[in-house]
């Protein structure tokens, strides 16, 4: 569960550090105190889309700290998987910059928002507003169905089955062109495979062509440069016979004083050296001697090259890898009829795996449904909606990405009408009561061991508002809840109550978090029920709320 939540440079809280214990936790606070700000912080720092303008002005950047204690054994599984110690505390970190950039870890640990994520559905799960909004939305029933009858391993089968066949729809298709189009193809991709196979290409031709191409243009040059140095080197008194004398001296010389060794090895090897350099200045001057044919050849083959990178690629590694890709597809494209038929029978044994999967999927469904309509119905029984009317539309339609149903939630909220679509005729106040009933006939399903309502309490009054505050001390018992609320019926019930409220300094504004003791929490809910000089009636009021919610003074 949650137990302690640190909020810095968050909208207008600067600092907050809330702890938050087990069963039933409520929020309560004049609108604008920062009760959402508390939320949008805990969505934040459980992986939640957020954006650099929750940071507190003037801030270089906001940050949220929670700490977990006892988490569950999914979410344990999951900082396994991950790589990440726990010793049954697990410490959540998210820092938010100006700059967009953001700096997360959990126990210490960098990791992504996408990781915080993963482990945060497994810590928390959050209703909010929007939730209740989504009733409105067909196609979000389904979910609800599954999550309830435990179908999400048959779905994910489904779905991997699913898969494969639109993958294999789509390569059939690929394949599936007019004849005239693909003989068409088939023609230019022998042509290319032709040229590119006649051309001879190897790598680093190019590179040895130009080479020679500057060898044979200037020839005369590069010979008479070498001749040079070969007559200077071979001719009469020239660097040969300087040597050698240079040599046959220093050789005598050694053989009468010891230290002149050393430097007679090296005008030996020197001199050795110098001869097998003669020997390459004249092989040299033998391959420079210019061959205008064969300056002609290079010439017609560089240019030949280049007109080739021009259609095929930039180097000889890229025509070579067209010329692969041309074969490829050639091969493709020629075995096409043979390879469309034999992914037609395994598409024809895909959809017949799919629709055996969907059609299990179907009845697990229409029996989760009848069972789910039924919780819910005395669930809202007691949410003061004895006489609602609750069940589950289905319908086939062709199979999909999540199996062959149309499923839509059906209400009648009044005896003797019949029921119909949820989103056409429940009020704010119905969807916000059959939300809360969903949430707690799924609770069980959940492996959260929290659960935060943001204003569940939206559109209800009176007794429906206490039914609500005794239904959310009802799902606390074996696990956390935390609510945000303005009902003093609801707030009545919670075992813990906190004070959100705000206030100005230095002309800044800042957001208090107090936990309240029986007096405050006394005139907190006298003044929710609306006692602007808090009243003795108001007071009495408060008492006997907090009275029927367990609390004397």
């Amino acid at each position: 569960m949650l137990t302690r939540l640190k909020i810095e440079n968050i909208a207008i809280i600067e600092l907050a550090d809330i702890s938050f214990f087990d069963g039933f936790n409520v929020l309560t606070g004049e609108t604008g105190a920062g009760k959402s700000i508390i939320i949008d912080s805990i969505n934040a720092v459980t992986g939640e889309r957020t954006s650099k303008e929750l940071i507190r002005t003037g801030a270089s950047g906001g940050k949220v700290t929670a700490v977990f204690e006892n988490p569950g054994e999914a979410a344990l599984n999951k900082l396994e998987e991950m790589g990440i110690e726990c010793d049954g505390t697990v410490i959540i970190s998210r820092t938010i910059k100006k700059d967009g950039k953001n700096i997360c870890s959990i126990n210490g640990m960098p990791c992504t928002v996408s990781m915080l994520k993963s482990v945060g559905t497994l810590l928390i799960n959050i209703h909010g507003q929007h939730d209740s909004q989504s009733l409105l939305q067909p196609e979000n029933h389904c979910s609800f169905i599954d999550a309830f009858g435990e179908n999400d391993e048959l779905l994910c089968e489904y779905r991997e089955c699913y898969e494969s066949l639109l993958k294999i729809n789509a390569e059939i298709n690929s394949l599936d062109i007019d004849e005239q189009q693909k003989a068409r193809r088939i023609d230019m991709l022998k042509y290319q495979i032709n040229e590119l196979e006649s051309a001879s290409i190897t790598v680093g031709e190019m590179d040895t062509l130009t080479q020679r191409h500057a060898m044979l243009r200037n020839s005369q040059a590069i010979i008479d440069g070498l001749s040079a140095a070969y007559e200077a080197l071979t001719g009469e008194g020239g660097g040969c016979d300087s040597l050698n004398d240079a040599s046959y001296e220093l050789e005598s010389a050694a053989s009468l004083y010891d230290g002149i060794n050393s430097v007679s090895e090296r005008i030996t090897d020197a001199k050795y050296e110098i001869e097998d350099c003669v020997e390459e200045i004249r092989t040299l001057i033998e391959e420079a001697d210019c061959d205008p044919e064969e300056l002609d050849s290079v010439e017609e083959r560089i240019d030949f090259l280049r007109r080739m990178m021009s259609k095929y690629g930039s180097t000889e590694q890229k025509m070579l890898e067209f010329l692969d890709e041309a074969r490829k597809e050639l091969d493709t494209i020629t075995l096409s009829d043979e390879k469309a038929a034999q992914l037609k029978s395994e598409r024809e044994e895909l959809y017949k795996k799919a629709k055996s999967l969907a059609k299990k999927l179907s009845q697990r469904r229409k029996d989760a449904g009848e069972k789910l309509s039924q919780k819910i119905c005395a669930e809202l029984e007691f949410l003061d909606m004895p006489n609602v009317m609750f069940g589950v539309s289905q319908y086939d339609k062709p199979i999909s990405s999540d199996g062959a149903d149309e499923i839509e939630f059906l209400i009648s909220p009044n005896a003797g009408e019949d029921k119909k679509p949820l989103a056409k005729i429940a009020s704010g106040g119905e969807l916000s009561r059959v939300m809360l009933a969903i949430k707690n006939v799924l609770s069980d399903k959940n492996s959260c061991d929290t659960m935060i309502f943001d204003e569940i309490d939206t559109g209800v009054s009176g007794s429906a508002a206490r039914k609500i505050g005794l239904k959310l001390k009802e799902v606390s018992e074996g696990r956390q809840v935390i609510c945000v609320t303005h009902l003093a019926q609801i707030a009545a019930m919670a075992q813990s109550h906190m004070l959100i409220s705000k206030y100005v300094a230095d002309e800044k504004t800042y957001t208090r978090v107090e936990l309240l003791d029986y007096d405050g929490r006394l005139s907190e809910l006298a003044r929710i029920m609306g006692a602007g000089d808090k009243s003795s009636a108001f007071l009495k009021s408060a008492a006997e709320l907090l009275e029927s919610g367990g609390h004397k003074a």
